[in-house]
This record gives structure tokens, sequence and C-alpha cells, in this order.
């Protein structure tokens, strides 16, 4: 590799000795959708509204601005990043060029664990919608059951996760296509919905301002209850990266992914907030039960508010937002899955970082995340508290990920090693804003990952059977990733790292990415220091 400047239009696939196998057709508004699907306001807003609110009431509306100011932070980091390396499997990538090559696999082996757990997460929320649009939803019993909301939830979270696990298999333009569709529906559903619910408010912004009895009894009284809300709204605002993951299929990627990053957490932050705040004021009684209940939440006020024929119309709207989300969120994992798989940092790496020779999308890891994402719904299939659980999971190891970018990142500006002397032109720069950002970022992160994994029943353990170890669920699961993770990779992986020779830029840069598996090992290259 040459030490010359490299344009900031450049894909940046050279640093890290990778040749072009992937399809670039996706364009400007196609990565600003895939960071603002991955968020996905109405899939979020809607699925865990009742959470929220059930745990600190009106009031749960601050955690909101409190959650995009810290993602910001975060995000701002991520797309001076993207200004300079938009590839595949961002967060890994990143961690290569910042910290040791440990830190790095453990930052792709938890973003790829958490991206595959949110898959399933994030598809059971049709459970939430889909029956208060018809009742026939409910396949299994009529609700009242025992464990009739968990095991229908996981049947339709499976067709879901079927249904997207075949268009990505089938190639980035058809996904960008439907994902595309699919946000431009969402975001005028959430215009929509916010002018409705804007129309038929009822009440001051003063509902916000008191406690409502939340907290009462509590150790640490509504700012304990607040934490545990807050959880709702850091479940949504993250997955801004993944404009950058799909930077190797994107046109000018330096100029487009930091722009698409910023653009979605901005975005999906000034809508998501209108939904909460107008749809709190719009409520008939802040005290209904059903506002904090599964089976209501901000569905149940939108269609107190609108009626049938119209609420279930947005309904149907918030449905295509879960799917193109959860769509988004399995493309996101499968470019993590490639990514580390094409610098044989994975078991089975020849299969899971080939890519289809015609649709020029790595078809295996399509496959594979689909089958892994059902595992834990299948296993979780009686437990009520499903949703919770798996979310809270996957969100803790997303934050863990994040963390391990932004650390080594702050480290080296302090040391004076940002930006890396590495003759790369950004795309997107901070400037003398980098350090306080930064710092920002990674005290936000800490604490909001020490918020999420504390063992509270609220979170783990909140329904029956009340079992210790659902208590201790996000942590046991947290230790059991990170131990496997570094046995994995320190015993076995490391010693065979190397860009595999059907992703290796040759002399002209060109690639044999279309070989079958098994031809795939040919030639092992150390990766680009």
């Amino acid at each position: 590799m040459t030490e010359k400047t490299r344009s900031a239009d450049s894909t940046g696939m050279e640093e890290f000795g990778y040749a072009q196998s992937l399809d670039r057709k996706v364009g400007k508004f196609s990565s600003f959708a895939a960071g603002v699907s991955y968020i996905s306001i109405l899939t979020g807003v809607f699925q865990l509204f009742y959470f929220g609110y059930s745990m600190a009431g009106p009031a749960y509306a601050w955690s909101w601005p409190m959650v995009f100011a810290g993602q910001l932070m975060v995000a701002l980091c991520f797309a001076e990043l993207a200004g300079r390396y938009p590839v595949a499997g961002s967060v890994y990538n990143w961690a290569k060029r910042l910290s040791s090559k440990t830190s790095a696999w453990m930052a792709g082996w938890l973003l790829l664990i958490s991206s595959i757990v949110t898959v399933g997460g994030v598809a059971l929320a049709l459970q939430i919608t889909l029956p208060q649009i018809w009742s026939g939803f409910q396949l299994v019993g009529d609700g009242t059951g025992t464990y009739d909301f968990a095991i229908n939830s996981v049947i339709l979270a499976g067709i879901l996760i079927t249904f997207t696990t075949i268009v990505n298999a089938f190639g980035v333009k058809l996904t960008a296509a439907i994902n595309s569709v699919g946000v431009f529906v969402e975001l005028t559903a959430a215009v929509l919905i916010i002018l409705a619910l804007g129309w038929h408010i009822i009440r001051g912004p003063e509902v916000f301002v008191s406690a409502h009895g939340f907290g009462d009894g509590q150790p640490l009284g509504f700012f304990g209850a607040f934490l545990v809300a807050s959880m709702a709204a850091g479940s949504v605002m993250y997955g801004f990266d993944t404009a950058s993951s799909l930077g190797e299929e994107t046109k000018d990627p330096k100029r487009t992914a930091p722009k698409a990053i910023i653009q979605a957490v901005t975005a999906s932050f000034v809508l998501g907030g209108l939904l909460l705040v107008f749809g709190i004021m719009a409520a008939a009684n802040v005290d209904d039960p059903k506002l904090g209940s599964p089976e209501g939440g901000l569905q149940y006020i939108l269609l107190s508010v609108l009626g049938n024929p119209f609420g279930k119309a947005f309904l149907v709207c918030i449905c295509i937002a879960i799917t193109v989300c959860t769509l988004a969120i399995q493309a996101a994992a499968i470019r993590m899955m490639f990514a580390m798989a094409r610098d044989n940092n994975l078991p089975f790496a020849k299969q899971l970082s080939w890519v289809h020779p015609k649709r020029k999308t790595p078809t295996i890891a399509s496959i594979v995340t689909g089958v892994l994402a059902m595992v834990p719904l299948i296993v979780n299939i009686t437990q009520p508290a499903i949703f919770t659980i798996v979310l809270t999971i996957g969100i803790v190891l997303i934050y863990l990920s994040y963390l391990l970018v932004t650390i080594p990142m702050l480290r080296n500006r302090i040391k004076g090693r940002w930006p890396l002397r590495d003759g790369v032109e950004a795309g997107f720069k901070l400037g003398k804003w980098g350090l306080p950002v930064n710092i920002l970022a990674v005290l936000w992160g800490v604490a909001m990952t020490i918020n999420l994994i504390w063992p509270r029943k609220e979170l783990y353990n909140s329904t029956p059977p009340f079992e210790w170890y659902l208590q201790w669920g996000g942590v046991i699961f947290v230790v059991v990733a990170v131990i496997a993770g570094l046995l994995l990779y320190r015993l076995r992986l490391r010693h065979g790292e190397g860009v595999l020779a059907a992703h290796a830029a040759g002399p002209a840069g060109e690639t044999t990415g279309g070989l079958e598996p098994e031809a795939a090992d040919s030639v092992v290259l150390e990766p680009a220091e």
C-alpha cells in the first residue's frame, strides 16, 4: 500500500487490503434510509412506549432528549470514522485501526451477537401491533392464556425473519429498494401521526413535570424509576453505524455515510420525540393502566384518538416499519459476519464470506444470521417477559461494542495520534470539537451500559416465573459472551487471521469474490496495518 494521500471520494477499502466484491448500488437516500430503518422510530417508540410509561409515567418522555444527547456524541465520533473508513462491519474495522487485534475482534463479536439477538427482539414487535389490527393475527389462543402472548409473538417473528432472510439473500439492490420504500412510508406515517395526535391534544406540557406517583416506595424514588424507563429510549436510538457498514455498497461513501449517520439519529430524535409528547398530551386518561400494558401502549392511544379506520391504517404503517427495521438490522448483522469472515476471523470463514457471483451478496451469511436470530426466541418461547429480556441483552452488547471504538479513539486523541497518519483524506472531520465530543461519548456509553446491565427485576424478571437466573440474565449472558469470545479468538482464530484470497486486493485491485467457498482460502494475507 502506498503512502500517498487517498482522495476523500475513494472507498477506503484499500486501507484494509480488501478488493471490491459487493454490489455498489446504494445511493444517498438509501444510505440515510438504512440508518433510519435500523433506528426505526415507529418500531421502537410503539414497541417500548408501554414499558417506559409503566415505569415512569408521562415524565418518561424526558429520557428521549437525554438519550439523544448521549447518542449524538457517539454518532459524531462514528461519522468522523465513516468519513475515513466506510467499510462493511464498520465497528469491527474501525477498532482494527484504533486498537489491538483482540479488542477489534471483541468489538465485532459483541456487535455481531447483539445484532442477531436484536433481529429477533425487533421482529417480536409484530405481536404488539398485529393483533390490534385484526384479532385473527392471534394465532395461539385468544391472548389471555399464560403463554398465548409469548408463543404467538415467536410465531409471527419467525415468519418475518424468514421473509427478511430471503430478501437479504437475494441482493442489496432488492434490500435497498424495499428498505427505501418502507422508510418513505414510515417517515410519512410518522409525520401524519404527529399531526393527528397534535390536533387532538387535550392537556398542556405540565403533565411532564409531575411524577404521578411513580417511584414511590423505591430506594431511589422517581429517579430510580426513570433510569429503568430510559431503557425504552436507549433501545431505539442506536444502529446509525449501519450507513457506514453498507459503505462498500454505497456511492461516494466517505461523504454519504457520515451525513447519513447524523441525519438518521437527528430525524429519529425529532419525530420520535414528537410522537411521545403529542401521544401523551392526547391520551384520554394518563392514569389509564392500558397505557403501560403491552396490549395497549401508544397503539391504544392512537386507536382511541383516531378510531378504527384511520388508527388501524397507521398501525399497518407501523408493521411496515417493523419489517424494514428487521430487514436493516439483519443486513447490518450480515455485513458484520461477512467482514469478520473475510479476515478468517470466524469459524467456517470460507463459507460465511462467500459472495454470490451474480447477486453480489453474502448469501450463506444471510441464511445463517436468519437461523441464529430465531434461536433465542425458541429458547424463551414460554417466557412472557421475552421482549425486555431479549432486547435489553442485545442493547447491552451494542453499547459495549461501541465503547470498544470510542475508548481507543479517545486514547489516540489524548496521545496526539488522531487523526491517524495513514495518508487518508477524510470526508468528515470534527476538528477542535473532537476531544470533548469523544469524552462525552465514552462517559455516556459507560453510564448507559451500567444502567442497562443492572440486574433489576423490572427489566429481567418482571413476570412469572420469578427465577434468579432471569433477573441476572443480562449479566450472565454478557459475561458468557465475552469469555467465550476471548477463548475462541485467543486459542483458535488469531493463529489463522488474515484476509482470505477471495477478498484480497490484487496488484490491479481485482477480486475473486465469486469463487466457491472451498476455494476461498487459496492464499491468506496479513491484514493491513
